[in-house]
């Protein structure tokens, strides 16, 4: 079987801007939360969120290129300049190989509601202008980052809610293991706009604790009330290991291990069932045990049910090993289609700068997190080998397993 490695990495989040950022955040347990004042004028009951500075693009991409995209676009432009930099790889290289790009999005929400509303003042389409159109299309961080870095290989958006990026990084391990391509740019992006996230808002999601916003992602713990929102995008860049040792990249892990599996039931309700086999199935691929995993990157986003759920399945593989366990959303909020790709991110820089990020806000467990080793303060660790799960609505369930190169 084909290797696949993992050779570039980007991020922009509310960790941070780049690498260096986000790795000193996640190693101080430095929340990414904050208030949004338009979502208290707009009527949301939180206005809690994850605060995202916009990328000032003019001076990196032309005029053309900055009228299609759309929030989450910026965002996964610049975690991909930074991925595609940190693997040794120019434009004159993009241009002469094949590479492909799987990125996950489940959104656009903000072109598409400022489309309609210009139209409806105007009554004249188009005003909209002519990026409206890629701006508003559920590909449009594929379509824009495959024009922009004049990408040839496969080219697809995968869209499967809050598992979109574990999902677009576990498909791309297996074009590459099939012999279909030989790098493949991967990750996910998620829009933070106020317009983005009503929906939630209006199903009571969201953490209403806006007296102290970065105490307000709590996953695991017992007085959780909901999660906060975020977004930005992270970028890894996958490439067939022969093919990496031949360019003279830089290898930062292996990705060995995909599970995946589908909840079968209730359309927003998590199953423990669904997390421990698409945990199992990742294992399974990986070649490794329960006991191999040096440390599990829940998906736990601060919700009564879904922390509950995951950690119940967490418990039959793991509760008597004492894995490590942590939920970097606790800093972060719930970063949406992005967290499968950031969340690698976030492990893959544990990984290499040895240490385990905390759970902050993690003070009393419930019944169903106490048999958890869950890390509450930073740790000195040598990590080898970890597990990442990812979750979505409609019960779409991604693992995977990454570890140190051998």
């Amino acid at each position: 079987m084909r290797r696949v490695v993992i050779t570039g990495m980007g991020i922009y989040s509310c960790l941070g801007r780049n690498l260096e950022e986000v790795r000193d955040s996640l190693y101080v347990g430095k929340s990414g939360i904050g208030i949004d004042q338009e979502r208290i004028s707009y009527g949301y009951r939180s206005p809690l969120t994850g605060i995202v500075e916009r990328p000032v693009l003019k001076g990196l991409l032309d005029r053309r290129a900055r009228v299609c995209l759309a929030e989450e676009g910026e965002y996964a432009y610049m975690a991909t300049r930074e991925a595609l930099q940190n693997a040794g790889i120019d434009m004159d290289y993009l241009e002469q190989n094949e590479v492909g790009v799987l990125y996950g999005n489940d959104s656009s929400a903000k072109s598409v509601i400022e489309a309609h509303m210009l139209t409806l003042e105007t009554k004249d389409t188009t005003l909209q202008g002519s990026g409206a159109i890629f701006q508003s299309m559920n590909s449009t961080v594929t379509m824009n980052l495959s024009t922009i870095f004049k990408l040839k290989g496969v080219n697809m958006t995968i869209s499967a809610a809050c598992a979109s990026s574990s999902h677009a990084i576990g498909l791309g391990l297996m074009f590459i293991r099939q012999g279909l391509q030989d790098m493949i740019i991967c990750g996910g992006a998620q829009e933070v706009n106020y317009l983005s996230m009503s929906s939630f808002d209006a199903i009571s999601a969201f953490s209403t604790r806006v007296d102290d916003p970065t105490r307000a992602s709590r996953p695991f713990d017992r007085d959780r009330d909901g999660l906060v929102p975020s977004g930005g995008a992270a970028t890894v860049i996958l490439e067939e290991y022969e093919h990496a040792v031949k360019r003279g990249a830089p290898i930062l892990a292996e990705v060995v291990g995909y599970g995946f599996s589908s909840n079968g039931a209730n359309i927003s309700q998590p199953s423990d069932m669904g997390s421990y086999i698409a945990m199992q199935r990742a294992l399974q691929d990986a070649g490794v045990q329960a006991a191999d995993i040096d440390y599990v990157n829940a998906h736990a986003t601060s919700t009564l049910q879904g922390d509950a759920f995951e950690a119940d399945a967490l418990n039959q593989l793991f509760g008597n090993l004492r894995t490590p366990i942590s939920s970097t959303k606790s800093m972060t909020g719930h970063e949406c289609w992005m967290a499968g790709g950031s969340e690698v991110v976030y492990s893959n820089l544990m990984m290499l700068h040895d240490f385990i990020a905390p759970n902050i806000n993690f003070e009393n467990p419930d019944e169903h997190s106490a048999p958890l080793n869950i890390i509450a303060k930073t740790t000195g660790m040598s990590i080898r080998t970890y597990l990442s799960n990812s979750f979505g609505f409609g019960g779409t369930n991604s693992a995977l397993v990454v570890r140190k190169i051998k």
